[in-house]
């Protein structure tokens, strides 16, 4: 009888055991759109004061269904590496063709190409994901800017495109990326990586087609439509290998499936890739007031090139609060930049302004009236030689000590200067007739009044004597003129061989 006991109670130990393991959550694997929102799951300590984060925050957690019906909370652990995160939001076609292969062995033969290139997008790559995956895009588009401009958001193309996504003027105003003599927007991080996704959303649903949408990302979606439509009228095929284009489209996608292929497995490509770790580099930080770009990076103690690459679209030395109110820094600067702004007691944080030139000048009269060397004007604000700054134009001068007022948002958002070649005029001399007047001649050949007087050394409101020589600077004889030289004096006269012989010179109109 103890014996038959002991049986029933292992047979009853074992059929616990057996309970207790079909208890155990049945996992199956992650789909890849689950795994890149689990990826989201750590959460940085909080932002200071006045810093804006659109990093994710609270528990992640999974609920798996058991054979019983019961629900079990299982934790997930996002991956530290951002790589992995990336290859986990792999959601674009493949590409296998010889122009693949031969990116690959183009990049696999440069390594450290990869890796400089790489190491440069760790201040923007976790911002473009997150980005990507709000917006439910593929990972791969993170890897675009490695074709467009190597990662560099100060990167100008021979075709005037600029930053790190390489937008041409009239696209990026298309996209509302401002363009004024203060900031470019198409270099700045944030609003140029908005502008591309939103553009390349656009083509997506144009062409239905992410390789076709990157093609004409690249070519222009006029250009694809058409080639689209005379493939159609051949009865050919339409996608991306069918069609005919130009060699940089052409090579325009296979590129960043090589990269994609070589983020994949780097190990395959003898590449390396630096350690980007999945949280985020950078934290948006509100200014209030104007400040140089040089007491910035100092406050936030960063050094100066660290800080224009996360505030490229800052190419002049002051950042105007009220066209660009926030500035980016290192997530772990951005509380010092605040502390040290707040402690700051060393005057004015701008040293800089900016005037509105009341009428068209030389750099030389402008540099005179607001106090600055001729150099030191067309210099802060790359004017070149021999030019005339027009009437209008928004020119940076130093800040004077007394003035307290920032720059205001019309300036600031869409300042221009505008500049316009000086006008060669030649000296002319020509003979007054009677009742010629200052005010007469300078009607009769378009110059103004007060030109006129000052190259005859009178008065506006001056008469001439009938026959007297009066000196003109034209730019073009007009058809007066040529009456005038008919009735001027003998070509032998002293006052017709100095005017042959006069020099050219440059004055500004008037």
């Amino acid at each position: 009888m103890k014996i038959i006991s002991i049986h029933l109670l292992a047979a009853l130990l074992f059929l616990t055991g057996c309970a207790s393991v079909s208890l155990e959550p049945q996992l199956t694997p992650l789909s890849p759109l689950v795994e890149t929102k689990l990826s989201k799951a750590a959460t940085p300590a909080p932002a200071p004061s006045g810093v804006a984060s659109s990093y994710p925050s609270g528990p992640l957690s999974l609920i798996a269904n058991t054979p019983t019906g019961s629900q079990m909370v299982a934790s997930m652990t996002p991956p530290a590496d951002l790589w992995e995160r990336i290859r986990r939001g792999f959601a674009m076609p493949g590409l296998d063709n010889d122009l693949v292969r031969d990116r690959e062995q183009w990049y696999s033969a440069r390594p450290d190409y990869i890796f400089q290139m790489t190491e440069r997008s760790r201040k923007y790559m976790f911002y473009i994901v997150e980005e990507l995956e709000r917006r439910n895009m593929p990972s791969e588009l993170a890897l675009l800017p490695f074709v467009e401009s190597a990662f560099n958001p100060q990167a100008v193309s021979s075709a005037k495109a600029a930053g790190m996504w390489q937008f041409m003027p009239a696209t990026g105003k298309t996209f509302d990326l401002k363009q004024n003599v203060f900031r470019d927007d198409r270099r700045d991080v944030l609003a140029s990586t908005r502008a591309a996704l939103d553009y390349l959303q656009k083509l997506y649903v144009m062409f239905g087609d992410w390789h076709l949408a990157l093609a004409a990302y690249n070519w222009g979606e006029g250009s694809v439509g058409r080639a689209i439509a005379k493939n159609q009228r051949a009865g050919l095929g339409v996608t991306y290998t069918d069609l005919t284009m130009p060699m940089e489209t052409r090579f325009y996608v296979p590129k960043l499936i090589a990269l994609k292929n070589i983020v994949a497995t780097p190990g395959t490509f003898n590449s390396r890739l630096p350690l980007i770790e999945n949280h985020p580099f950078f934290q948006t930080v509100d200014i209030k007031r104007d400040i140089d770009v040089a007491l910035a990076a100092k406050l936030a103690e960063v050094s100066l090139p660290d800080f224009k690459a996360l505030n490229p679209s800052a190419s002049r030395p002051v950042i105007l609060a009220a066209g660009t109110p926030q500035i980016l820094l290192p997530w772990d600067n951005a509380a010092i930049f605040q502390r040290n702004l707040e402690a700051y007691t060393g005057g004015r944080l701008a040293s800089w302004t900016v005037w509105l030139a009341p009428t068209t000048l030389k750099s030389a009269e402008a540099a005179k009236r607001v106090g600055m060397t001729e150099e030191a004007l067309r210099s802060i604000n790359n004017i070149p030689p021999r030019v005339l700054i027009k009437a209008g134009s928004s020119l940076l001068v130093p800040r004077a000590s007394h003035l307290e007022t920032d720059v205001g948002l019309h300036v600031a958002d869409n300042g221009q200067i505008s500049l316009t070649p000086e006008i060669v005029l030649k000296r002319i001399m020509v003979k007054a007739g009677k009742k010629d007047t200052v005010a007469t001649l300078a009607l009769r050949y378009s110059v103004s009044v007060a030109s006129l007087a000052e190259w005859n050394k009178t008065t506006p409101t001056a008469a001439f004597k009938a026959g007297q020589a009066v000196v003109l600077f034209l730019q073009a004889p007009p058809r007066a003129l040529a009456k005038a030289k008919t009735s001027a004096k003998p070509k032998n006269s002293p006052q017709q061989a100095k005017a042959k012989n006069s020099k050219v010179v440059r004055l500004a109109k008037q």
